[in-house]
């Protein structure tokens, strides 16, 4: 349940942050810095789906804004969370639900206990950072991506992609307990 005042630094954040509402054809995957609110203390990561830019809040009315791909429509995490985990190369198996939803897709994942090994074929990308909600892995990450065609567009299975450069960058960044807002 979101609180009343996650609602409202959430809604705030949408009418000040560049890009919101913008046209698609507006959009720029770049990493830049950028103007927030300074209600958004540094630290912080701030994710707005619809517009399809991650923020990490790095100062003061500074952020670093990253264009991502994001989950399709009943698919995607949204809700406030801490990074729990934080993996190079990590592996990947999909979930059950996953498995269920696209039979085909997965079907070399199915009756088995296959885990796929990290590298570049892997769908999590060079880096994963593990979003966590009461200290339980919400199976939702911030990840990389083997597909950078998909930025900037709703396609995953709820998980927040960007560009295996800028996750690295990203990673980089972020330590361990960062709060992650995803509208």
């Amino acid at each position: 349940m979101i609180s009343r005042r996650l609602f409202l630094a959430t809604s705030a954040a949408a009418a000040a942050l560049p890009g919101v509402g913008a046209a698609k054809a507006d959009f720029d995957p770049t990493p830049q810095m950028v103007r927030i609110r300074k209600e958004f203390e540094p630290g912080q990561i701030l994710v707005l789906p619809r517009s399809y830019y991650l923020y990490y809040v790095t100062e003061p009315r500074k952020a670093m804004r990253y264009g991502v791909g994001v989950g399709r429509a009943g698919l995607e995490f949204t809700g406030q969370a801490v990074i729990g985990a934080k993996k190079e190369w990590p592996t990947w198996r999909p979930t059950q639900e996953m498995i269920e939803r696209s039979p085909r897709t997965y079907a070399r994942f199915a009756g088995n206990k296959y885990i796929q090994p990290g590298g570049p074929d892997n769908p999590l990308g060079a880096r994963a950072l593990y979003l966590f909600q009461n200290g339980v892995d919400t199976y939702y990450r911030i990840h990389g991506t083997n597909q950078p065609d998909t930025i900037g567009h709703s396609v995953s299975n709820g998980c927040i992609r960007l560009r295996n450069e800028h996750v690295e960058d990203l990673y980089d960044r972020v330590p361990l307990g960062t709060v992650v807002t995803v509208l």
